[in-house]
Formats: C-alpha cells, sequence, structure tokens
C-alpha cells in the first residue's frame, strides 16, 4: 500500500489559513484598538512601536499600489484610507497627550525633531508647512479632482459598456459567464471610484487637523512650561515646538506616501502593466528624443554664466541612452526581419495544403451583390445580429443547437437571389428587392 502524502503546507495568509479564517475578528479589534488610543494614555515605547508601525504600512501601501496593474486590485484602498487617516489622528492625539502632560513622546519623535530639522524650531516649523501645504494643495487636490471626475465619467460610460457586453453576447463572442464577469467589473469600477471621490476626503481633512494639532500643541506647551512646569518663555518655545515639530513630521510623512499612493491609484487610467514597466516602457522607446535632449542639454553647458559640469554630465548620460535604445531598435528590426525571411521561406518550400479547401460548411447563405447593405453593419445591416439571436432562441426555446451559418456574397447569381445550402447541397433560394415592399395574399383577395 502506497504511503499516503503528507498535506501541502497552508499558506499563511492563503485561502484557509488561521489569519484569512479570523481576519474579520483582528479587523474590527484593530478598529475597536484604533479608537481606545483616542482615549487610554500610552507608554513611550509602545507610542514609538505604532508610529513606526504607521510609517511601515504607509509604505506597504505605496508599494502594492505601484505593483498593481489597474486599480480594482486594490479595491480595499478606500476604506483603508479611512483606516490609515484614524490611525493616524489617533497616534496624534496620543502624542499630543504626553507631549502636553510630560513633555517628552518618546524617541522616534525626539529624534525626527533634532536629528532630521538639526534641533532648530523655525526649521522644522518651515518643513512642517512645507510638508503638509505640498500635501494639502498639491496631492491632494489634485486626487480629490481626479477621483471625482473619475468617478462621474465611469457612471457615464456604464450604459455604453453594458451595451457592448449585450452586443458581444448576442454576437457570440463570449459567454455568458464572461459577460457577468465583465458586468460586474464595471459595476466594481463605477463603485471603487465613486468611493474614492468621498474617501479622498478624508485625506485632505487629515491635512487640515494636522495644522490646528501643531499649532494647539505649541500654544497648550508653551502655557504648561511656563506656568505648571516653571519654565521661562524661550527654553517652553524651543522644547515644545521641537516636540511639536517632530511629532508633525513623524505624521506628515505617512500622510504624504498615503497621498501619493491616492494619487496614484486615481490615475492609474489605461494602464498594461505595474508602474514601473508601463513608466519604462512609454519613456524609454524612442532614441530621438534622448539624442535631441542630449544635445540641448550640451548647449546648456557652453552656455556662459549656467554650470557646465552638471548639464555636461547629464548630456553624456542621455547620449548613451539614445545610443543603447538605437542599438535595440536595430537588433529588434534585424531580428524581425530574420524571422520574416524564415516564414517566407518555410511557407514557399511548403507542400501546398489543400484540405483546407475540401472543408465544407454545415449551413451556408450565398447572397447577390445587391443583398450586401444586409449583412454590412457599416451600411446598417443587422442580418448577422439576427441570425445570432435566432440561433440563441431555438437552443433556449427547443434545445436545437444550430450550426455556426457562413454567409458570403456570389456574383454568380442573380443581384438580388440568394441560396440557402447544408452541407454544400441547395435546398431553398429565392430573391428579395432591398427598399421594396412584399404585398402578400391575406386569404380574403380573389
Amino acid at each position: 500500500m502506497a504511503a499516503p502524502q503528507a498535506a501541502a503546507p497552508n499558506n499563511v495568509f492563503g485561502e484557509g489559513s488561521f489569519i484569512q479564517k479570523y481576519s474579520d475578528v483582528m479587523i474590527a479589534v484593530a478598529i475597536i484598538t484604533i479608537v481606545v488610543m483616542m482615549i487610554i494614555p500610552l507608554p513611550t515605547l509602545l507610542l514609538d512601536m505604532l508610529i513606526c508601525l504607521n510609517i511601515t504600512i504607509a509604505l506597504l501601501v505605496v508599494m502594492s499600489v505601484i505593483y498593481n496593474k489597474e486599480a480594482l486590485d486594490l479595491s480595499i484602498f478606500p476604506s483603508l484610507l479611512l483606516i490609515t487617516t484614524l490611525f493616524r489622528l489617533a497616534l496624534n492625539i496620543s502624542s499630543t497627550r504626553l507631549i502636553l502632560l510630560e513633555g517628552y513622546a518618546g524617541e522616534v519623535i525626539t529624534a525626527f525633531g533634532n536629528f532630521v530639522v538639526g534641533g532648530n524650531p523655525v526649521v522644522g516649523f518651515i518643513m512642517f508647512i512645507i510638508l503638509v501645504a505640498i500635501n494639502f494643495i498639491v496631492i491632494t487636490k489634485g486626487s480629490e479632482r481626479v477621483a471625482e471626475v473619475s468617478a462621474r465619467f465611469t457612471l457615464d460610460a456604464m450604459p455604453g459598456k453594458q451595451m457592448s457586453i449585450d452586443a458581444d453576447l448576442n454576437q457570440g463572442a463570449i459567454t455568458d459567464a464572461e459577460a457577468k464577469i465583465r458586468r460586474e467589473k464595471i459595476q466594481h469600477e463605477a463603485d471603487f471610484f465613486g468611493a474614492m471621490d468621498g474617501a479622498s476626503k478624508f485625506v485632505k481633512g487629515d491635512a487640515i487637523a494636522a495644522i490646528f494639532i501643531m499649532f494647539i500643541n505649541i500654544i497648550g506647551g508653551f502655557v504648561i512650561g511656563m506656568l505648571q512646569r516653571n519654565l521661562d518663555a524661550l527654553h517652553a518655545l524651543q522644547t515644545y515646538t521641537l516636540l511639536t515639530v517632530g511629532e508633525g513630521l513623524v505624521s506628515q510623512i505617512p500622510a504624504l506616501l498615503i497621498s501619493t499612493a491616492t494619487g496614484l491609484i486615481v490615475t492609474r487610467a489605461g494602464a498594461e502593466g505595474n508602474l514601473g514597466s508601463d513608466m519604462i516602457g512609454q519613456l524609454f522607446h524612442n532614441d530621438r528624443i534622448f539624442f535631441i535632449l542630449g544635445g540641448v542639454l550640451l548647449f546648456f553647458a557652453i552656455v556662459p554664466g549656467l554650470p557646465g559640469l552638471p548639464f555636461t554630465v547629464l548630456a553624456i548620460a542621455c547620449i548613451m541612452v539614445a545610443r543603447l535604445l538605437h542599438k535595440g531598435v536595430e537588433v529588434k528590426t534585424e531580428t524581425q526581419q530574420e524571422a520574416k525571411n524564415v516564414q517566407e521561406k518555410k511557407k514557399a518550400t511548403a507542400p501546398e495544403n489543400i484540405v483546407s479547401l475540401l472543408q465544407v460548411d454545415p449551413m451556408e447563405l450565398e447572397i447577390g451583390y445587391s443583398l450586401i447593405p444586409l449583412v454590412d453593419t457599416g451600411q446598417g445591416g443587422d442580418l448577422l445580429d439576427r441570425i445570432v439571436m435566432i440561433r440563441r432562441q431555438c437552443a433556449l426555446e427547443l434545445g436545437l443547437v444550430v450550426p455556426t451559418i457562413r454567409i458570403r456574397d456570389n456574383i454568380q447569381i442573380k443581384p438580388n437571389a440568394y441560396i440557402i445550402k447544408l452541407k454544400g447541397i441547395e435546398i431553398a433560394k429565392g430573391e428579395l428587392m432591398l427598399d421594396h415592399y412584399l404585398a402578400m395574399n391575406s386569404g380574403t383577395v380573389f
């Protein structure tokens, strides 16, 4: 008897795993914990860990957006945007409580306040204002507008896309299951961009709240430092300003990353791959562009008054890229020409395949040249659609699968004539007069 095979180990995050099984409980606990963080004071060590976790989550979101091929690959982004914004605000409240109560909010905030801005509160304040302005005015405002327009255009295009799916289904180009999947995708796109239109307001509100929290920390810390901790005005202002700036930088860096991810995911229209492959493929495809760019940079290098070294280095780099692209185009052209020559040679030396000429269609309709407008969709002909609908009706009502009907023109018959063939044998024929009415005897005409 063969030994029983060992069960394959489940993926930690795969279907049926422990984390996947209890994911709803974990998310519910995480959201409740975030809300509780706004009420219960946190120790500084735990606050440092949560701040680092916030930065890690922001980086994870940005990387996930970069490697997605389309927006629906991260359809949970609106909800994720709300949770990350709530988490960031909870950290702001916890750090504000520690700053005002103890004058110390952990190693991370202190490091950002001293190391990043060099211990200068004025420089830190200016950097914070610049980050908030970039986040609020540039990225968040643009993402909000793109999400609004995308939601509007997606909703307007829904009827046309659904009609296109119905037309493909009637012609037999897709199956019922494929049509259902495509309809669901269109609905999900509309729901996603509609949700993104509202979710982008979270980032906007977070940027506004960061400004209020900063001024509250500075003013409140200045008052508490002078009245309760007996610090002089300069010492109190410098201490609490550095802590406030450090806390603001710690919160604004993840906010800026999340805002960037928001802008990336709503602007991924017509993407064919991930962001890196699309960008390299679309920017680095024409060698002439880099030759011209290298020449312009060389001209800037020799202009008196401009720094020559940076422009010269960039010009050389552009020319090298152009040469590499040019060689790649030549190799690709030679490969395509060789493949074409081999294919033509093989086609010329191969024996003629006449088996396909003996194939007989199950059902065939031959029409004269005057009846071509009935078939040509460019001239308003809908005969093909009518035949597809009749085949579907026969299959649904009678359970009879009518084979594919081949329609071809025949110049050897009368212009208005048609012939119906079954396995190449004529079984019916007649004539049709386009733009004419057919008078039929109802039985009362003598």
